[in-house]
């Protein structure tokens, strides 16, 4: 796989957004802990846990590429609820002994 690093000047404007940043850290993290649940959990649990994580930053992205500012603020308060999701969950994978 091929992987092209654009300079600052070619980054797309959600790349230089620090809440974007630290959303796509977060979904990474996610996968590097998941890694760890049970076999059982791997559809279950654990892939929810990881589409929630990647739909807040994926949100973020999506909002910037809208045209209006309450398009953005909708994708926002989108990727607010991914957050959410993603942190109920973790709680629960803490509660089974999986974090």
């Amino acid at each position: 796989m091929v992987v092209t690093v654009r300079s600052r000047e070619e980054t797309f404007r959600h790349e230089n957004l620090e809440v974007w940043q630290l959303a796509v850290r977060f979904a990474n993290q996610v996968y590097r802990e998941s890694r760890t649940f049970p076999p059982e959990e791997r559809y279950g649990l654990a892939l929810q846990l990881r589409r929630a994580a990647v739909s807040v930053a994926s949100n973020i992205a999506e909002g910037c590429g809208r045209r209006t500012k309450k398009d953005f603020a909708r994708s926002i308060e989108i990727a607010y609820g991914s957050t959410l999701e993603a942190m109920t969950q973790l709680v629960v994978a803490r509660d089974q002994g999986f974090l």
